[in-house]
């Protein structure tokens, strides 16, 4: 074998290599959809008051940043954004009282989007959150 097949065998080992890691799953590929999608409802909807880093509004709008307190209202998050709320709420040890508007606008996809932008940036890593799962959070709204 010459230097030169043996170079083009190399080169096209590394091709093939690198076309293989850069393949994602269809799952991965559907998330990053959402994402992206939710980024611009997220930017149209939430952004005046949750800010550009998720980083709240003062004492009125909450940050996006808690991690624990995403994670543990997941399920809820459909209400939220969906119905508002209003009260008391307590998110990195500072109260927070006011109310948040309703979207009742926003289609299922709409909210899954919006969802897995919210739990997936500002330093929150969830996942997927699919449009069945905003059906089943959706029957335990108050």
């Amino acid at each position: 074998m010459t230097k030169r097949n043996a170079f083009l065998i190399l080169i096209f080992f590394c091709l093939v290599g690198a076309i293989l890691y850069s393949c994602q799953s269809a799952g991965k590929i559907e998330q990053d959809m959402y994402y992206t999608n939710g980024r611009d409802i997220y930017i149209k909807n939430c952004q005046n008051c949750h800010g550009a880093n998720g980083e709240g509004l003062a004492d009125l709008a909450p940050p996006l940043t808690d991690t624990i307190y995403l994670k543990a209202q997941k399920s809820n998050l459909v209400c939220f954004i969906n119905k508002g709320m209003e009260g008391t709420l307590i998110i990195n040890k500072k109260q927070y009282e006011g109310k948040m508007p309703a979207f009742p606008e926003l289609a299922d996809i709409d909210l899954a989007q919006l969802i897995v932008y919210v739990t997936n940036t500002f330093g929150n890593n969830q996942g997927m959150y699919k449009t069945s799962q905003v059906f089943e959070d959706r029957k335990n709204c108050k």
